[in-house]
């Protein structure tokens, strides 16, 4: 009793402290949120470089990371994830400002998160192409080389540095799945998979150990489709052949600096203070150790004032990552948060037009249901048209097609036009463990959703139905608003994915496009002219609220301390199956019907 008193004790103790903290913490953000000034726009000096570390995540719409308190009082900026639009605008701005005289590439492309896809990066490479056809020099440089997505990027300078000790790989793209059928089976725990659409291959890794002839007939179509973009794109900026690059991709995969070199795919090998002496005949600048330089950030944010801040608007709405029921969270699209944004969007008379920039692979049929609905009803009032990101398939497709137009990349990953469910259960593993259950009902299909035992024949032929349904009522919305027979997007659905270049060609999409020539495309749409100014959502949150959010997040982080950033092969493949089981948590769809590409869509 007197130990049970003292935890008592103790552990009111704890809370007095933990909130006296917690007040006294609040009181210091508050203070230093009212009373230190934050930093003033950097200046661009003449004759700088603009510098973009291709490390560095890109993703559609604004990003809250990095520490704002520390930034604040140190003055010191963590890296943050880049917004699309913002690199695009910079580069296209510094390529007609005196004072920018070059741009220098470093570092490698990740291969984390939907918004490094292809068709990002390919948005990016025209930019950048734009920039050195202004008359302006590009210099790429990493020290360890770049993998295929990096090279991408920077085979588009005119000149291409690489240390002696760095390397090239280029050796194909590869769709890796991986598959717990097996491992579900020995431990005990059933599966039973719905489905609508043959080639609607999300299922598979809950009930097989290898893929099935249908997935690996799409997805090698889809690679190719990717891998012969990134082939010609190349090649072209190289002065090489497509042929060339297949058979390194073929016979070596990884070139040695020197090979690189006698291959002409970079220019010469240098160290760090060769580079930064090549960077010079660029500023004029002489026996300096560094170059004049100003990051992307910088320069987006000391010319900011330049954009052009009047007339009508045109709505920019982000809808990136799973499709969820209910509001959502950070990194998914909360079926009923877009819904709402899009219905707001609606009644403002200011808004003349809207561009719904879609970068998911999909998620709830019922929350993709409901957003379809409201793009629908906004079509009615305004212009919608669609920009498809890296991707935009199953529900991601379903609240893109009743948009006016459709602009996708011809990297973009579309279609996967059906729908699926999946059904798990634990007798097997609970019965071998001593766990039964027992149950009492009032119908004989009162426990159609248990988990205690497979279903039976008569319950998988009714949710078949709900499956069918949901199928049908996709198929008939794509046959509606795309204006295809309803045969025609049957036998072009079938849950099969297609590349954006390959959606064009079926009537899936109607132009091959950026953001940028979606935004312009809505304002022809609706006669705007030239005097428009775009406004995005879900709007950036202040500085303020930034600052309280991370205070309130902190107080968490000694019970559940942040992931550490993993680079080891072993440590990455366990945090890949790791991030495949936070989808599934994700999967909160009412009728437990999906439409949605399979776990991991990244291709490397």
């Amino acid at each position: 009793m007197r130990d049970f008193l003292k935890q008592i004790l103790a552990t009111i103790v704890g809370l007095v402290l933990f909130s006296a903290m917690s007040v006294g913490g609040l009181a210091a953000l508050l203070f230093a949120v009212a009373f230190f000034p934050r930093d003033t726009a950097p200046e661009v000096e003449n004759s700088s470089m603009l510098t973009l570390n291709l490390s560095q995540p890109i993703s559609d719409g604004q990003s809250d990371e990095g520490n704002v308190l520390s930034e604040a009082l140190s003055g010191n900026r963590s890296p943050q994830t880049l917004p699309l639009r913002t690199v695009l605008t910079t580069i296209e701005r510094a390529a007609q400002d005196d004072r920018i005289a070059g741009i220098y590439l470093s570092g490698d492309v990740s291969s984390a998160g939907l918004g490094s896809g292809y068709a990002t990066l390919r948005e990016v490479r025209q930019a950048l192409q734009k920039f050195r056809d202004a008359g302006k020099p590009i210099v790429a440089y990493d020290d360890t080389g770049w993998s295929e997505r990096g090279y991408y990027l920077a085979s588009v300078a005119n000149t291409i540095l690489l240390n002696p000790s760095g390397q090239l790989g280029i050796n194909g793209f590869n769709f890796e799945t991986t598959l717990y059928g097996g491992a579900l089976q020995k431990y005990g725990i059933g599966v039973q998979p719905l489905r609508a659409g043959k080639f609607k291959s999300a299922v598979e890794p809950f009930v097989r150990s290898a893929i099935s002839p249908e997935n690996r007939v799409e997805t090698q179509k889809l690679l190719a489709d990717l891998w012969s973009e990134f082939l010609t794109t190349t090649a072209k900026s190289r002065k090489v052949t497509p042929q060339q690059l297949q058979k390194i991709a073929d016979q070596q995969g990884i070139l040695l600096p020197e090979q690189a070199q006698t291959a002409k795919l970079v220019d010469r090998l240098a160290y760090d203070d060769e580079v930064t002496a090549e960077l010079h005949k660029i500023t004029g600048e002489k026996d300096q150790d560094s170059f004049r330089q100003i990051d992307i950030e910088e320069y987006a944010e000391a010319t900011v004032g330049d954009e052009k801040q009047q007339g009508d608007r045109i709505a920019v709405v982000y809808a990136e990552g799973n499709i969820v029921s209910g509001r959502g969270g950070p990194g998914t699209i909360g079926g009923d948060r877009l819904a709402s944004t899009l219905r707001d969007i609606r009644q403002d008379d200011d808004i003349k037009a809207v561009v719904l920039r879609i970068n998911s692979p999909g998620g709830s049929a019922t929350a993709s249901d409901l957003i379809a609905r409201e793009v629908l009803l906004l079509k009615k009032e305004k212009p919608v048209v669609v920009s498809m990101g890296s991707y935009a398939a199953s529900g991601g497709y379903q609240i893109a097609t009743n948009a006016n137009r459709i602009f996708a990349s011809p990297t973009t990953v579309t279609g996967s036009i059906g729908v699926f469910g999946v059904l798990p259960n634990f007798q097997k593993i609970a019965n071998a463990n001593g766990i039964t259950w027992d149950t009492v009902k009032t119908g004989r299909l009162a426990d159609l959703d248990t988990i205690a035992r497979p279903k039976t024949p008569e319950e998988l032929r009714i949710l078949q139905g709900v499956v069918n349904r949901l199928y049908d009522r996709f198929i008939t919305l794509v046959s509606t608003s795309r204006s295809l027979p309803k045969q025609r997007v049957a036998e072009i659905a079938q849950g099969r994915v297609w590349s954006g270049a390959e959606a064009k060609r079926i009537g899936l999409v109607d132009e091959i496009g950026g953001i940028e020539d979606a935004i312009q495309a809505a304002a022809k749409e609706a006669k705007l002219g030239d005097d428009w100014q775009t406004e995005e959502y879900p709007r950036q949150r202040s500085f303020e609220e930034r600052v309280l959010s991370q205070f309130s997040s902190r107080l968490l982080t000694h019970v559940l301390p942040p992931a550490e950033t993993l680079t080891d092969p072993l440590s990455v493949k366990v945090q890949e199956i790791r991030e495949d089981w936070d989808t599934l948590r994700s999967l909160n769809d009412p009728l437990g019907m999906y439409s949605r590409l399979p776990f991991t869509p990244m291709i490397d």
